[in-house]
Order: C-alpha cells, then structure tokens, then sequence
C-alpha cells in the first residue's frame, strides 16, 4: 500500500487569526505537539516529505525529517491559502473593519475572497495540482505532506469524498494528521 500522511503544522503565535501566508514560527505549545505528532506517527512508513515553504510547516517537517532519517522538500503550493487583508485578524476584528462585507464573506463561503486575497477557485486548483504532483511521486512506502489546514481541507473533500464540516472537524487541530491510501 502507498499513501500520503498529510499533517498539519504546529501551533504559532497567530492561533486564532486568519493566518493564512503570514509567516510566524512555532511556538512552545507548538514545540510540544511536534513531539506528541512523533510519538503517535511513528510506527508510519515515511520516506520522503513534502512541505509547505512557510516556517511553522518548515519547523514541523524538519522535525519529523529528523526523526524519519529522511529529506524534506519544501513547496510553495502547499502554502495555506491567501487572506489578503485579513492576514493576521481574528474574525471580531474583521467584523469591526467591515461588518457588512464579513457577513456577505461568510454567507458566501467559499465563493467569495476575503479582500485582496487569494480565490478559494484558484486555491483549490493550486492545491490539486500540487496533490497530483506528490501521488506521482508515490512509489514504495509512503510520503509524509507537512502543510496547513485548508490545504488538507481541500484533499479531504475532492479525494476523500468528505463534507466541508467532517473535514473541518479532521483538521481543526494542529499536528492533526490523515492518510490518503492508494493502491498501484
């Protein structure tokens, strides 16, 4: 059996903003979900990893790298997806900037961008693409996908066949993890 354990990063100091590409690194309960992730994955077949480039996923593969004996590869399009403005904003802090348009956002989710972010159309597109480039790369054992929420998001509904809250509910977690099996 090949698979892909995707996994999500560690916690940074952004918990509970729309972090999206901002770029903080892990913090100390971040540093302790790493070694929880550890001990619960490894009895997993991992020979390569992928990662998304931003830090806290960067800090996360490394440390599983480490662990595995085995190289990690950082990608771009594995990045979270872009909230434009909203980088760095709670939702409180988002519905005193524009109530209007936060509810408009939230009606229309996924449809419609937070400004001067990145479509949720092209994120997909971006994400899928990058997930048909890494089960090409598939060959014997498995692939460790270090990346983020909405990435795994995306992969839980068009591959797993799962509804936005079952996969929701997989990912809220950091260092949550779920593989992908496929056969050859």
């Amino acid at each position: 059996m090949n698979d892909l354990l995707f996994i999500r990063h560690a916690e940074t100091d952004m918990a509970g903003t729309f972090c999206g590409q901002s770029n903080p690194p892990v913090n100390e309960p971040g540093n302790r979900q790493v070694q929880a992730l550890l001990k619960a994955i490894e009895r997993e077949s991992i020979d390569e990893i992928y990662t998304s480039d931003l830090r806290r996923a960067v800090a996360t593969a490394d440390a599983i790298a480490e662990v595995f004996a085995c190289p990690f590869v950082a990608r771009p399009g594995l990045r979270e997806i872009n909230f434009g403005e909203w980088e760095g904003l709670t939702w409180q802090e988002i519905e005193r900037r524009d109530n209007a348009y936060a509810r408009e956002w939230s009606a229309a989710y996924p449809t419609l961008p937070a400004p001067g972010g990145e479509s949720f159309e092209a994120f997909q597109k971006r994400v899928m693409i990058e997930v048909e480039h890494l089960l090409t790369r598939v060959v014997h054992g498995g692939i460790a996908v270090v990346t983020h929420a909405g990435v795994m998001r995306v992969v839980l509904r068009k591959l797993c066949g799962l509804d936005e809250k079952e996969a929701w509910e997989r990912t809220s977690s950091y260092c949550s993890f779920f593989k992908y099996e496929m056969n050859r």
